[in-house]
């Protein structure tokens, strides 16, 4: 079954057609890649699937739920992690999980916050505050608040970008088995093609807001044509056009 179902997206801005009739599916157990150059609407997309955005056509259903229809509901099933989404530098990590578990009404609450700093070693720095910590250490107290919820839907918006290697390692790691537990499906924005190749089961080639190419970021570079993901990617943002006709 599908966690996340867009149909139809569309979104324009006066005379600008940001996403243009996109449609995918996002599945339990998968990690999906959405891909793209700046600008080819990839957060839009994500902005549409959060509610943050209303779509001038289509619809977003998360675990069934309509989220035109049934926002709450829909919703409740879903959490974000953006590094342009940081937690109050001021508060502490235990706080932060805190007061995001009460906007959430996480029931028992304590002990969710308990098994998530257990997950993500967050042990030694559970009193300090959010701003004090590295950037590793910030993507690790992101993912926990992402999980306060037990989402169904977790979209990740380049959650890797302010890392070095040894860090961004880890992480990817812990998103592997965040998408492996339980039945919950995982969107996922990034330029490193190196990562995504290692992390999603599948990609969605985003250009000019609408979907060029979709399939196993594996095999999809021998299928066009291509010696690797970053070469498909740096030809589908130089000559979509082209590309699309192909398809």
């Amino acid at each position: 079954m599908s966690v996340l179902k867009a149909s139809g997206l569309t979104k324009r801005f006066g005379s600008l057609t940001a996403v243009d009739g996109v449609s995918f599916e996002v599945r339990r157990n998968e990690i999906v890649g959405l891909l793209g150059p700046n600008g080819a609407g990839k957060t839009t997309v994500i902005n549409m699937v959060l509610g943050v955005l209303e779509p001038s056509a289509g619809s977003v259903s998360i675990e069934g739920h309509d989220l035109a229809r049934q926002r709450s509901r829909a919703l409740a099933c879903t959490n974000f992690m953006a590094v342009y989404a940081p937690l109050p530098g001021n508060l502490t990590v235990e706080q932060n999980l805190c007061v995001f578990g009460l906007v959430y009404d996480v029931p028992g609450l304590a002990a969710r916050i308990e098994t998530l700093i257990e997950q993500f070693d967050l042990k030694r720095l559970r009193r300090t505050r959010c701003g004090l910590l590295s950037s590793g250490e910030q993507t690790r107290v992101c993912l926990a608040k992402a999980l306060l919820n037990r989402p169904q839907l977790l979209l990740l918006d380049e959650p890797t970008a302010s890392l070095d290697p040894a860090a961004a390692q880890d992480v990817r790691a812990m998103i592997r088995a965040i998408a492996a537990d339980g039945e919950r499906g995982i969107l996922w924005t990034s330029h490193n093609m190196y990562e995504v190749q290692e992390v999603c089961h599948r990609v969605l080639f985003l250009s000019k807001g609408r979907i060029l190419l979709e399939g196993d970021p594996r095999q999809l570079p021998g299928q066009h044509g291509a010696a690797s993901l970053e070469e498909l990617f740096i030809r589908l943002a130089r000559e979509p056009l082209a590309a699309e006709a192909a398809a």
